[in-house]
């Protein structure tokens, strides 16, 4: 799965990086290091024959819903169903994004409960391209409309709230010792096809929703601080000695 993600690239190399054509991004961006659910993120979609930067919020709200509290319980989608779920099928078919990152946490299991009630000790660590590069988290999005007069947290002026999920696979064997998730990082290779909304068809598209290969990624300790989504610096990436020896 993945909770938790850093987001430290300036909007002008990720428009860069992903050949972005409108950056629909207003005001200053600070980075995160520190990213939670209900936070609002940059995603890369097509609109026609362009690619288009802009701010949703993370944790997906159907159209359908009644409420939009339902997106805090739908921040990742797991790439097996996704063709299927009602949550996330439609999106699948035309409404496919990227959500650029520059690495994500994951908790470790180092330590069973010593109660049978208690909690196990989990050492966080940072998952980040071994090169340096922003990753490609392979999204869904959706709109929902507010009803009249109320106010949701992240809604446009428009009274549409645009939001988004991150797929996720089984992990690849560098993880699997961490976690048995991780988020679908597409290559670039895979990017136009992901993104074309015209593509619709599902099996193809699923075919992209591998694991990422192993050498690809870096992964080293990081501090507990992290538990808290409110501590963001840069800090929080930076390698620590673990507690208990990590895998």
């Amino acid at each position: 799965m993945c909770g938790r993600f850093v987001t430290a690239s300036s909007p002008a190399l990720l428009a860069e990086r992903f050949d972005v054509d409108e950056v629909a991004i207003e005001g200053a961006t600070e980075p995160s290091y520190n990213v939670a659910p209900r936070a609002q993120v940059a995603v890369v979609r097509q609109r026609d024959d362009r690619r288009v930067m802009s701010r949703v919020r993370w944790g997906l709200v159907p159209s359908w819903a009644k409420d939009p509290s339902i997106g805090d319980r739908m921040i990742n989608a797991r790439a097996e169903t996704i063709a299927t779920k009602p949550a996330y099928k439609r999106s699948f078919v035309k409404k496919r994004c990227l959500i650029p990152a520059d690495g994500f946490y994951e908790w470790q299991v180092v330590a069973p409960p010593t109660t049978p009630k208690g909690r196990p000790r989990k050492q966080p660590v940072f998952v980040h391209r071994r090169d340096g590069e922003p990753m490609a988290f392979a999204g869904l999005w959706d709109v929902w409309k507010a009803p009249e007069g109320a106010e949701v947290e992240g809604q446009g002026p428009d009274g549409w709230l645009r939001s988004c999920v991150i797929v996720t696979t089984r992990a690849n064997d560098l993880l699997t010792p961490i976690h048995e998730r991780m988020p679908v990082l597409l290559s670039e290779s895979a990017w136009a096809t992901w993104l074309d909304p015209a593509n619709d068809d599902v099996e193809a598209l699923a075919s992209l929703l591998a694991p990422a290969p192993d050498a690809d990624l870096e992964v080293w300790p990081v501090s507990t601080a992290v538990n808290s989504a409110d501590n963001d610096s840069s800090e929080l990436v930076r390698p620590v000695e673990p507690d208990v020896a990590v895998s």
